[in-house]
């Protein structure tokens, strides 16, 4: 029988431009790049040079503290750059694709037959093990420490984001073979939503979550489930096409870094979901698909995570959308605040529009206010269903104060558990930014 856990906690935002179930098929432009800050606390160093051949699989940079550690390319062709920025810090590396597609061979392998120490093997061989992230820290993990459990999220609930749901079908047993290597190395928790077509899945504790976002937040089903506590690690898949990449690899043996994108957001002129590898260019998905005339914001993943872009940037390593919606900069507002408003929203019902009921909003990307004190109110905690006092933590990054970030739960957050706190934080404070800046100063002083 399959665990329910019902949270009461959380808030969805019914936003509009939500990418319908039809494929748009994409012709690509060639131009691919993969970059080394879609992979947190990784400190990268390039093995490729300008003018290099490569083929899909091949490694461009490893990860300089563990050089085992390998990203792959995801096509096979030419390395035409190496972008810094100051310090000599490495942007991303650049390749063009070649018109026929050759693929490093990796060997299939019965998944049934092998032991945890070879499928991490297989993983670090192929350069995918780096798309597994941890708990503490929320960092992409490290190969030498293994965990006590593994916790894999297949549900998305943010706003407008991708259903996971319509990108499996067809791929279950891909899935099912990447739940199965991961199994081999730690108990697997499977976090999945209501009428799941996974329920069904082999080799993994299954448990669905009913509730608001974040309920998908693979950090909220840690805390849950088995709580992160200090000298634990735990290894965690927020991203569930990770698992069809490790299933494609040990079912193919070739590394296949397809993944569905829902291009969404209210400016999208046909919100629709496009097959895209990892690191494709992406004006040829943008060209002509909103209003020119616009101020938009382009954001690499969802409205909540994600980062702005130019039109002309790559795919992320871990986005799952391309959204586009309104900058806000150029909104002219009779009377401003004032005016009763029945076309914003509002978690606190000051505007009229919370009459309307479950009506979609076009939000734009303006915070609407400036940086304040914080006020110690209850808003963290009526969109954050994990069991730690959000504002004292807060408060306790903000003034350095590691003893206390330890006592109350750092070590089981990760930004993203804070991004609905950011979006109703009166405040107006970065939370995912203060959240990551103190994850980062824990993990020097325990270094």
């Amino acid at each position: 029988m399959v665990n329910v856990i019902k949270l009461r906690k959380g808030l969805n935002i019914n936003l509009q431009g939500k990418a319908e179930e039809s494929r748009l098929n994409l012709k690509s432009n060639g131009k691919y790049a993969l970059v080394p800050d879609d992979f947190e606390g990784v400190v990268p160093k390039v093995v490729v040079r300008e003018g290099d051949v490569v083929k899909a699989g091949d490694a461009l940079f490893v990860n300089k503290q563990y050089p085992e550690v390998k990203f792959a390319s995801p096509v096979s062709g030419k390395v035409t750059a190496v972008e810094r920025g100051e310090r000599r810090k490495v942007l991303c590396v650049k390749l063009e694709a070649d018109k026929e597609q050759s693929y490093v061979d990796f060997g299939k392998k019965d998944v049934t037959k092998m032991d945890g120490q070879a499928v991490l093997s297989a993983l670090l061989e192929a350069g995918i093990f780096g798309y597994i992230n941890q708990l503490p820290y929320a960092i992409s993990t490290n190969p030498e420490i293994l965990p006590k459990a593994i916790f894999v999220s297949a549900l998305r609930d943010k706003p407008l984001a991708c259903d996971f749901e319509f990108e499996v079908k067809g791929q279950e047993q891909d899935f099912q073979t990447g739940i199965t290597a991961l199994s081999k190395i730690a108990k697997v928790y499977l976090g999945l939503g209501k009428g799941s077509v996974l329920e069904n899945i082999k080799d993994a504790e299954v448990t669905v979550f009913d509730g608001p976002c974040p309920a998908g937040n693979v950090g909220v089903q840690v805390n849950h489930l088995d709580p992160v506590n200090k000298g634990e690690v735990v290894w965690t898949i927020g991203d569930p096409t990770v698992v069809l990449f490790i299933g494609r690899l040990l079912n193919t043996g070739r590394v296949d870094l397809r993944r569905l994108v829902a291009l969404c957001g209210s400016e999208v002129k046909k919100p629709c979901h496009v097959e895209m590898l990892v690191g494709e260019e992406l004006a040829t998905l943008l060209a002509n698909s909103y209003d020119a005339d616009h101020h938009v914001r382009i954001i690499n993943g969802n409205v909540l995570t994600g980062r702005q872009i130019e039109k002309d940037g790559f795919l992320g390593a871990h986005s799952s959308e391309i959204t586009v919606i309104p900058e806000g900069d150029d909104a002219d507002e009779f009377a401003g605040w004032i005016m009763p408003r029945l076309k914003q929203f509002s978690v606190n019902r000051s505007y009229f529009s919370w009459l309307q009921g479950k009506k979609a909003y076009a939000l734009d990307a303006r915070i609407k206010g400036g940086e304040r004190h914080i006020i110690m109110s209850g808003e963290y905690d009526r969109v954050l269903p994990m069991d730690i006092y959000g504002e004292y933590l807060i408060k306790a990054i903000i003034t350095g104060d590691i003893d206390k970030m330890e006592q109350l739960g750092i070590y089981e957050v990760s930004p993203e558990d804070f991004a609905l706190a950011e979006f109703v934080d009166s405040s107006k404070l970065e939370l995912q930014r203060i959240v990551r800046e103190g994850l980062n100063n824990l993990r020097k002083e325990n270094a």
